[in-house]
C-alpha cells in the first residue's frame, strides 16, 4: 500500500509521502514523490496504486512538460496535463491489466502554485483522469492507507493553522499509520511549499529522525487518557468488587 498525504493551510501546503514498495514478497524502497519547478511556478506529484502505471504516466508526463513552450498560468492546467498522460496511460495498458486480473488503480495528489494563482492548491487526481480541488473546506488529502491517520488529521488540522503545525500533524498521520499498517514504513519523503515563493524545498526523513516525536506523543496520549474524569463510569466499575458479607 502507499501513504501519501497533502496539507494545505494558509500559509501553505506539506506533503508526505513514505517509500515502502512490496511486489509478492519483495519490499524495495522508492520515490513516490516528485517535484518540479516550471518556469513561474512550483509543484509536486505523489501517487498511489500500481508502480507501473505510475512510472509511465509521470514519463509521459515530462516529455509533454519539456515540449510546451509556453509557461502555465495556473496549476489546474498542469494538472489537466498529467491527467491527459494518465489517460493515455490507461488507453494502452488497461486491458492488458485486466487480462491478468489487476485493475486500473492510481491516484494521484498535486500540490504547488503557478504566476497567475491567487493562492497555492491542492489537488486529487482519479484513476479516470477527472479531478477535485480540495478547496478551504478540506484542507488535507490522503490517498493509499488513509484510515489509520484520519483520526488525528480531523481533529486536529485546520486552515489557519501554521505551516509548522501542518507538518507536525502531518508527521504524527503518518506514524499511526505506519505503526498499524505493514505496507507502510519509512523513510518519509517530505515537500514544504511557502505561498507565493514558487519553489518547493525537499527533504527525506528515516525512522530515527521521527522516532523521539513518535515516543513522546505515544506516552502524552497515554497520560491523557489516564488524567481523563469519567465520574459517571463508577457505578458501572462498582460491579466489578465482590459485595460486601
Amino acid at each position: 500500500m502507499t501513504f501519501c498525504l497533502g496539507i494545505a493551510v494558509e500559509e501553505g501546503i506539506v506533503g508526505i509521502a513514505d517509500t515502502l514498495i512490496t511486489s509478492g514478497r519483495e519490499m524495495i524502497s522508492a520515490r513516490k514523490m516528485t517535484v518540479y519547478h516550471p518556469p513561474e511556478g512550483a509543484m509536486f506529484v505523489m501517487t498511489s496504486g500500481l508502480r507501473s502505471i505510475r512510472d509511465k504516466a509521470l514519463t509521459y508526463f515530462e516529455i509533454a512538460l519539456a515540449q510546451r513552450e509556453e509557461p502555465f498560468d495556473r496549476l489546474f492546467e498542469a494538472v489537466n496535463m498529467f491527467a491527459e498522460q494518465l489517460r493515455k496511460v490507461r488507453r494502452e495498458d488497461a486491458d492488458w491489466l485486466r487480462e491478468e486480473g489487476l485493475s486500473f488503480n492510481s491516484h494521484a495528489l498535486i500540490g504547488g502554485q503557478m504566476r497567475l494563482d491567487a493562492a497555492h492548491k491542492l489537488y486529487l487526481v482519479y484513476p479516470e483522469g477527472n479531478w477535485i480541488d480540495t478547496g478551504r473546506a478540506t484542507p488535507y488529502q490522503a490517498i493509499g492507507s488513509t484510515g489509520y491517520g484520519k483520526p488525528i488529521l480531523d481533529r486536529t488540522v485546520k486552515v489557519g493553522d501554521p505551516l509548522r503545525h501542518a507538518f507536525k500533524v502531518g508527521c504524527l498521520a503518518f506514524d499511526s499509520t505506519r505503526i498499524s499498517a505493514a505496507d507502510v514504513d519509512f523513510p518519509i519523503d517530505v515537500a514544504l511549499y511557502k505561498k507565493n515563493s514558487f519553489h518547493i524545498v525537499e527533504s527525506r526523513y528515516d525512522k530515527a529522525a521521527l522516532d523521539p516525536l513518535s515516543s513522546l506523543w505515544q506516552e502524552r496520549i497515554r497520560s491523557a487518557i489516564q488524567g481523563l474524569p469519567m465520574d459517571w463510569e463508577e457505578q458501572l466499575f462498582a460491579q466489578l468488587e465482590p459485595p460486601e458479607k
